[in-house]
């Protein structure tokens, strides 16, 4: 829906609305917010909040920290779960003091991409994503265990899905905050879960992402369950992934769309997987943010390791969907919920535009199982692996001029500081498997 000030000053007064929530993400992908007083709304639909910038991951230093958040309207939503004393919310972008967009603001980073592509004739790209998510049962001080809350399968039902009133009053939430869901199931672990909502425009997807998350968490927490978005929170079953469905359009006609071609792909689509192919390895570290997020991308589980495409095959990395029309569209697989979601759509944009510009060539497809090719037999037909590890990834994205232009300066050297404090701390733990391996061997 489409809101104006006095629309939303309307709403709120009309459904006893008495705290609007300000949020914003900070550069890990993490939602934070300030809270006001519905006194405060008029002044917050005039863009003149402030908060402290200097205290948000990834943003900026102590002595130039003042800073705006300027609300889009469109995205006033009330939170269904609170039912006194309601609480709304109001999705800002972050901008300086001297009006200008800051630079480190992920949805403005996304925002920047946009707008490279409208200049390109592309007006908007529509994103579906599938983020996955465990639920995990708490202790008796709320705190999260080890212990699944069921033993269910790929499309299995209660009994065994035990998660299934959890993900039920999770979708009917969602609803009443204006999502369309497409389909609800159990994934294929034992207590990991599926939600799909209707594709949108790139910077309403990534909204919806981080909307997503937090109702996931808050609704699952009244069922005395976790919820994760970790990548891997289990060794030997499969991680969660968040594959991406992209499209680009210009005004209603989908520029993927070629019904002469074989497989109804236009030179543009074929150009802009080329781009996804060419910098895969260069975004992960984007996609895949996390130490963790490399032990999902291992064979054996269905995640992508390998950077190819086919228009069936699911074992590389992006994989073409059968719907064809306004549908037709590129999934992309490697990417994990542990992303900013707002970095993670402008790398994979930005990529896909680079495939265009350059009119870089679509590789042959990879139709056979990846996972059963031998080393030998992935040299020779062309197909790299994505990287091993968080290191290897962040050094990939270093070298790679179009995702570092991406992100811009200020996010590129944040967010490379950040990454490598987590590695250096993750490589000088002591963890428990080597305990197990060495400590009576040695």
């Amino acid at each position: 829906m489409s809101y104006s000030k006095e629309d939303i000053l309307r709403i709120a007064k009309e459904e006893n609305v008495r705290f609007i929530r300000l949020q914003f993400t900070d550069l890990l992908g993490t939602i934070k917010n300030v809270e006001i007083p519905v006194s405060q709304l008029p002044k917050a639909l005039d863009n003149k909040m402030m908060f402290d910038g200097s205290s948000i991951e990834g943003y900026v230093r102590i002595e130039e920290s003042d800073m705006y958040l300027y609300p889009d309207l469109d995205t006033w939503v009330i939170f269904p779960w609170v039912s006194q004393d309601r609480v709304a919310r109001l999705i800002c972008d972050v901008y300086m003091p001297d009006g200008n967009p800051f630079a480190g603001d992920p949805r403005g980073i996304l925002k920047r991409c946009l707008k490279e592509a409208e200049e390109m004739g592309f007006t908007s790209m529509n994103v579906g994503p599938e983020p996955e998510f465990f639920l995990f049962k708490t202790d008796e001080k709320g705190n999260p265990t080890m212990e699944l809350n069921d033993q269910g399968g790929y499309f299995d039902l209660a009994p065994t899905d035990l998660g299934e009133n959890c993900r039920r009053d999770i979708v009917l939430t969602l609803e009443e905050m204006g999502f369309e869901i497409e389909a609800s199931h159990h994934e294929v672990a034992p207590g990991q879960h599926e939600i799909d909502f209707k594709y949108a425009n790139a910077i309403k997807a990534a909204d919806q992402i981080q909307t997503f998350k937090l109702v996931v968490k808050t609704i699952a927490r009244q069922h005395g369950l976790i919820a994760t978005f970790m990548p891997k929170p289990l060794f030997g079953v499969n991680g969660s992934g968040m594959h991406c469905n992209m499209s680009l359009f210009n005004g209603k006609e989908n520029m993927f769309v070629d019904e002469s071609d074989e497989l109804g792909l236009s030179a543009t689509a074929r150009h802009f997987m080329a781009g996804e192919l060419k910098h895969a390895r260069a975004y992960a570290a984007i996609t895949n943010p996390t130490v963790n997020s490399y032990k999902r991308l291992v064979p054996g589980y269905e995640a992508p390791c390998y950077v190819a495409w086919s228009a069936s095959n699911r074992s590389p990395m992006i994989r073409i969907p059968a719907s064809r029309g306004l549908s037709t569209r590129v999934e992309v697989r490697n990417p994990d919920p542990a992303a900013n979601p707002y970095l993670a759509l402008a790398v994979m944009l930005k990529a896909g535009l680079d495939g265009i510009k350059r009119k870089l060539t679509l590789p042959a497809p990879i139709d056979r199982n990846i996972y059963v090719m031998s080393e030998e037999e992935r040299i020779e037909e062309g197909i790299p692996s994505l990287p091993a590890n968080l290191k290897e990834a962040v050094n990939e994205m270093l070298r790679n001029e179009v995702i570092c232009d991406a992100l811009g300066d200020h996010a590129l050297a944040h967010f490379f500081e950040l990454k490598e404090i987590e590695w250096d701390m993750y490589r000088t733990q002591v963890h428990q498997w080597e305990r197990d391996q060495y400590m009576t061997l040695y």
